[in-house]
C-alpha cells in the first residue's frame, strides 16, 4: 500500500467527531433531586415499598403466572436490580450529604457573624451603661436635693432666730 501525503505524522489529521451527547444539567435541580431521593430512601415508606416489591417479585417467580417465570431462583435479575439501585443510590446520598455540608457551613458562618455582631452590640451597650452610671454619680438625686434643702432651711431658720434675738435685745 502506498502512503499518501495525509498519512504522514507531520500533518494533523481530520478532527474526529465527538459522538457523545452534550448534556447540560442544572446542578441545583439535580442536587434537589438527589436530596429528595436520599430523603425518600431514608424513610420507612421506602422500606415497605421495597419489601412489598421483593415479596411480589419472588412470589410471582416461584408460582409463575401462566407458566411464565422471568427470574427463576436464585433470582439473579432481582439481584442485578438491587445492585443497580445501590450503584445509583450511593452517589445520590453522597451528593445530598455534600449539599447539606455546604448548607451547614453557610449556616455556621452566619451564626458566627451574628455572634460577633451580638458581642459587639453587647460591648457597646456595656460601655454606654458604664457611661450612664458615671454621669448618674455626678447628678443630684431627689433625696440629696431634699437633704440639701433641709440643711439650707435649718441654716436660714437659725439665722432668722439670731437676727430675731438680736433685734429683741
Amino acid at each position: 500500500m502506498a502512503r499518501t501525503d495525509r498519512d504522514t505524522l507531520s500533518e494533523p489529521g481530520r478532527p474526529k467527531r465527538n459522538w457523545r451527547p452534550k448534556v447540560q444539567l442544572d446542578s441545583e435541580a439535580f442536587g434537589a433531586f438527589a436530596e429528595a431521593a436520599a430523603r425518600f430512601m431514608g424513610t420507612g415508606k421506602f422500606i415497605v415499598y421495597m419489601t412489598v416489591f421483593v415479596i411480589a417479585w419472588i412470589s410471582l417467580n416461584v408460582i409463575g403466572i401462566y407458566g411464565f417465570r422471568w427470574d427463576e431462583y436464585p433470582f439473579i435479575l432481582l439481584n442485578l436490580f438491587f445492585s443497580t439501585q445501590a450503584s445509583y443510590a450511593a452517589p445520590l446520598i453522597l451528593l445530598a450529604q455534600n449539599r447539606q455540608e455546604v448548607r451547614d457551613k453557610l449556616s455556621l458562618d452566619e451564626d458566627r457573624r451574628m455572634a460577633a455582631q451580638s458581642r459587639a452590640d453587647m460591648d457597646f451597650l456595656a460601655r454606654e451603661i458604664a457611661a450612664i452610671r458615671m454621669h448618674i454619680g455626678e447628678l443630684a438625686t431627689r433625696d440629696f436635693v431634699r437633704g440639701e434643702l433641709r440643711n439650707e432651711l435649718r441654716e436660714l431658720a437659725e439665722r432668722l432666730e439670731r437676727t430675731d434675738r438680736g433685734s429683741d435685745e
